[in-house]
């Protein structure tokens, strides 16, 4: 009598079945910044200096040409200074970290890779038929209109967004609120504040008292890392003083772009004294950061990483941005989130659709590319690790890319509905019927779709 063997069991085990994906460890490296000929003297210890890296961030042309020496074509050159004049939404901003993660290895390299693609774009990266989209707004997710007080948006029920200050270390050039962030651009004159830091923070505190519906506040800008320590550290013991509010998150890409910073010792201290004050409350402190591409994700951010674990905080979570060019293939995505979760200890989060913001069409993808990019990665990484692709949808809010009600293909126009009202909509009896718009690149739309849009844009 023979037994059968299981199948995948005993002798005749089958060998592994071949995957689109092959995973395997990738151990992180901190490129060698000395191969930048301006840094080529630089030690270690001004490396791993916040200090050094905020004094030697990459803000021009001139400073660029300075630290890559004659590794780029001076055609390079010209092709950012015309984006600088005529397309940049944000002004040039880079840190040392973030600039020497880039592949310098030729001006071809250069130009193709992801991080450059979004951090130092170039006129020649952009559209020619539609840099921007007809809709596209400064304001694309119109959070000013929803300020409770200055800089506060209560855009959720129980949520509220807190921009604590108009300034990062870094500047990405696909950033959502480049109408208020960083400094004015020839093409972008920027939103300024009007009421003073300190006042607008306790205006902020202040709503939160008085509004005990809200558990859950984003701590952003901006980015917090800018932000003087004592003054960020104040404003989040005053929110652990109320009582309702339940959730904590900072959000900061500096904990990938600038690391240095969340490895000092007063900013580790300081979040042990708020980690110990919000176990104490029952409060969940977690620090969300935005990292795009694997290669963004090096010893540094790793060490920072852990280190505010250490501190007692709940989570550091990863919010990337859906980018063309950056991390649009389903490879790209889960070399990214392995990198997150197994190296770095960042939990890959969400990663947004870029926003209809202008000259943008370049990065932006349409809902069915979301959608199959979000059917690609499933089933690689564990269901609480998977992150999920969300559609920021304007008066609506994020929306997993799977959710829309209904989607027109060809003109490349989804529709979404909502189930609370903001407070622009709190007398609208129709707020939570109406189908809300969403619009694709024009670019990926099929003929007729494009033709349709060039018709609605020349009436």
């Amino acid at each position: 009598m023979t037994t059968a063997l299981h199948p995948g069991t005993g002798a005749a085990a089958r060998p592994a079945t071949p995957q689109p994906y092959a995973y395997r460890r990738r151990p992180l490296e901190e490129p060698d910044w000395r191969r930048l000929p301006g840094w080529r003297d630089v030690g270690a210890a001004e490396w791993e200096s916040a200090q050094w890296q905020r004094a030697h961030c990459v803000k021009n042309v001139r400073q660029l040409r300075t630290v890559m020496g004659g590794l780029l074509d001076e055609a390079f050159y010209a092709d950012l200074e015309r984006d600088q004049a005529e397309r940049a939404t944000m002004s040039m901003l880079v840190t040392p970290q973030m600039l020497n993660t880039m592949d310098v290895s030729s001006t071809e390299a250069f130009y193709a890779d992801p991080v450059r693609r979004y951090m130092i774009p170039v006129f020649g990266d952009r559209r020619t038929d539609w840099p921007s989209h007809p809709y596209a707004t400064r304001d694309s997710l119109h959070e000013a209109e929803m300020w409770a007080v200055e800089g506060l948006t209560h855009r959720y029920p129980t949520k509220v967004l807190a921009e604590l200050l108009p300034t990062c270390p870094q500047y990405c050039g696909h950033c959502t609120r480049m109408d208020l962030v960083g400094n004015s651009t020839p093409s972008v004159d920027k939103h300024k504040f009007t009421v003073k830091p300190t006042d607008r923070h306790e205006a902020m505190l202040g709503y939160l008292r008085r509004t005990p519906g809200v558990r859950d506040v984003v701590v952003s800008g901006g980015d917090v890392a800018n932000l003087p320590w004592p003054r960020l550290e104040s404003f989040l013991s005053a929110l652990l003083d109320i009582d309702n509010i339940r959730d904590i998150r900072l959000a900061s890409k500096a904990l990938m772009g600038l690391p240095q910073h969340w490895l000092q010792d007063e900013v580790r201290a300081g979040m042990e004294r708020l980690a110990a004050k919000a176990q104490e409350r029952g409060v969940h402190i977690a620090i969300h950061t935005h990292v795009n591409a694997a290669g963004s994700v090096t010893p540094l951010v790793a060490k920072a990483a852990r280190a505010m674990l250490d501190t007692g905080v709940r989570d550091v979570r990863n919010q990337g941005v859906l980018l063309r060019g950056v991390n649009d293939t389903p490879e790209a995505l889960l070399d990214l989130s392995f990198a997150l979760l197994d190296e770095a200890g960042i939990m890959p989060y969400y990663l947004y659709m870029c926003d209809m913001i202008p000259s943008s069409e370049h990065w932006r993808l349409a809902v069915w590319e979301a959608q199959e990019l979000q059917h690609a990665i499933m089933g690689y990484l564990p269901g609480f690790a998977t992150p999920r692709i969300v559609c920021d949808v304007p008066y609506v809010g994020k929306r997993w890319v799977h959710q829309l009600a209904d989607y027109d293909r060809e003109r490349g126009i989804s529709y979404w509905t909502k189930n609370y009202r903001t407070a622009l909509e709190a007398s609208d009896p129709d707020a939570l019927t109406r189908r809300y718009e969403y619009y694709d690149p024009i670019h990926t739309l099929p003929e007729a779709g494009r033709s349709w849009w060039r018709a609605e844009s020349a009436a």
